[in-house]
């Protein structure tokens, strides 16, 4: 018999709130963590980001550890993680697994080129890092593709778990704003110059925010929150950063998700999409959803309210979604208007109650990259 698999415990550090039920109170009140920022050590012009403040960043590091000898992306993945642990201690043991999630890691380690810093930006490195502060006894797995990492990263820890290699599997995601990630994005003329507005027909392009996330997956049900039971991850190799036109790569993962789910495409109550408010990915989405039979099911994306974080976007947003369906609320999509979409979907335009049993899921990222989970609400 196939193991059942759920998370049990969530946690994230972000720009609205370094805990959950903080940033759970800002989105229902349409607080956004995007700021105008004017950083010449980021950028050369005035830019549009959601970034954690470093002087609450550190404050709250000192309280768990007075060691200087940590960059600012490991302070942010171990304080997303640290409570998670503390609750658990107990299971940091050989069927336990660590998982670390990120898509460029300590990329401003290379600012300065040293043999030092070259092995700091390593991602194995990172991951060694938080293992190392926390005490894990197994080696730790680093999950980097694209902007679908971080929830890939659940699915790689449910199939883990279902192999019965481990019992618990702790997943951090992160990424940081930087200059790297920063020019990346300008350089393909993907960066709007205002707050993005995803799905909406003025939208212009990607508002870059950075977040780290934790949650525990764990063959265990006890206080668990979600059940995952469908999950698929398909690239369609359409282009190296354009998305499929046809969106066939996200249609066969959400196909093939609902499919081990046992349930119906009119079961889903809930879609938490990728929505990064460029021209082609929005687009690709909604002739997905339309493909497979969503098109008339509650979306929303929650780029608007933290920008694109992006190994830690499917992680953080999934955690979001897992609140919405535990407290049987629709949360808004920031930034939407109006839509022009070929075939356009039901976005949520106001914070509503649903009753919610089955969430889904979606991410897409450069290199035709796709991922599809659906969790199921676990009942108290």
């Amino acid at each position: 018999m196939i193991r059942e698999v759920f998370i049990t415990e969530t946690n994230c550090i972000t720009p609205l709130g370094f805990t959950l039920e903080t940033n759970i109170q800002n989105i229902e009140n349409g607080v956004s963590g995007i700021r105008l920022h004017e950083n010449l050590g980021l950028m050369k012009t005035s830019f549009y980001a959601s970034i954690i403040d470093d002087e609450i960043l550190n404050s709250a590091f000192a309280k768990v550890s007075k060691s200087d000898d940590f960059t600012r992306l490991e302070k942010m993945m171990i304080l997303a993680l640290q409570p998670i642990v503390e609750k658990s201690k107990d299971s940091l043991n050989s069927k336990t697994g660590l998982i670390l999630s990120t898509t460029k890691g300590n990329i401003t380690a290379l600012k300065n080129q040293t043999q030092e810093n070259l092995k700091s930006a390593q991602l194995s490195e990172l991951a060694k890092k938080v293992f190392s502060f926390f005490g894990f006894q197994t080696e730790p797995i680093v999950v980097s593709n694209a902007c679908v990492s971080g929830i890939l990263a659940v699915s790689v820890a449910k199939r883990l778990i279902q192999s019965e290699m481990y019992d618990n599997i702790f997943i951090v995601a992160g990424d940081e704003v930087s200059e790297f990630v920063l020019s990346g994005f300008n350089s393909f003329q993907a960066i709007s110059d205002l707050p993005c507005k995803p799905y909406s027909k003025n939208r212009t392009g990607v508002t870059l925010g950075e977040a780290t996330t934790a949650v525990l997956v764990s063959a265990n049900a006890k206080n668990s929150k979600v059940k995952i039971i469908g999950d698929a991850s398909i690239n369609d190799a359409n282009h190296i950063s354009g998305p499929s036109r046809t969106g066939d790569g996200l249609f066969r993962s959400i196909k093939s998700a609902v499919e081990e789910a046992k349930i119906n495409t009119n079961q889903i109550d809930y879609i938490s999409a990728h929505g990064t408010a460029t021209p082609f990915n929005d687009e690709m989405e909604g002739i997905a959803l339309n493909r497979i039979g969503l098109e008339n099911v509650p979306v929303n994306s929650l780029k608007g309210f933290y920008g694109h974080t992006l190994g830690a976007s499917g992680l953080l947003e999934t955690v979001i979604g897992i609140e919405s369906t535990l407290r049987n609320k629709l949360y808004f999509s920031m930034g939407f208007d109006e839509t022009n979409l070929s075939q356009p979907i039901a976005i949520i335009e106001k914070n509503k109650n649903k009753e919610i049993k089955y969430f889904l899921k979606t991410a897409s990222g450069f290199g035709g990259c796709n991922t599809a989970i659906v969790f199921e609400k676990v009942k108290l």
